[in-house]
C-alpha cells in the first residue's frame, strides 16, 4: 500500500479485507484528507446503487467462505481434507478477517464447553448406573 491509499485500497477498507496495520493507515489517512473521505463517499454510493459485477457479487456474498457449522466439523476432525486444506489456505493466506473471527470464537467456545460437556458426561453416567442397577 503506497502513501496515498488508492480506491482499491478504500474498497478493501470497505470490505475489511486489509490487515490491521493497512486498516489503520487508511483510516488515519481518511481522518487526514477531506478529499479522500470524498472520495470514499462516492465508492459507498456507488456501492449503494448496486454494483452487480460477478466479483462484486461474489465478494458481497463471501461466497468463499466456509459457514460455522462446516468451521465446527474442522473442529471436530471430521472434515474431508481437501475442505479442510482449503479452509487453511483461506485463512492463513488469504487472511479473510470474517473467518479468522468465526474460526476464534468456534475454538473459544469449545474451550470454554470442555469441562462443562465433561461434567454433564459424569452426571449421565452416574444416573444411568444408578437406574440401571434399580432394574436388576
Amino acid at each position: 500500500m503506497g502513501a496515498t491509499p488508492s480506491r482499491a485500497d478504500l474498497e478493501a477498507f470497505l470490505d475489511d479485507a486489509l490487515s490491521e496495520a493497512d486498516m489503520a493507515r487508511v483510516e488515519q489517512a481518511l481522518r487526514d484528507s477531506a478529499s479522500l473521505r470524498q472520495i470514499l463517499q462516492r465508492l459507498m454510493q456507488e456501492r449503494d446503487r448496486g454494483e452487480h459485477s460477478l466479483g462484486a457479487v461474489w465478494r458481497r456474498h463471501r461466497l468463499t467462505c466456509l459457514g460455522r457449522e462446516e468451521m465446527g466439523h474442522l473442529l471436530m476432525g471430521i472434515m474431508d481434507d481437501d475442505q479442510a486444506a482449503y479452509f487453511r489456505f483461506h485463512l492463513d493466506v488469504i487472511q479473510c478477517p470474517y473467518c479468522h473471527a468465526n474460526w476464534a470464537d468456534l475454538q473459544e467456545r469449545q474451550q470454554e464447553s470442555a469441562p462443562k460437556v465433561q461434567r454433564r458426561r459424569e452426571q449421565l453416567f452416574t444416573s444411568s448406573v444408578g437406574a440401571l442397577r434399580r432394574k436388576s
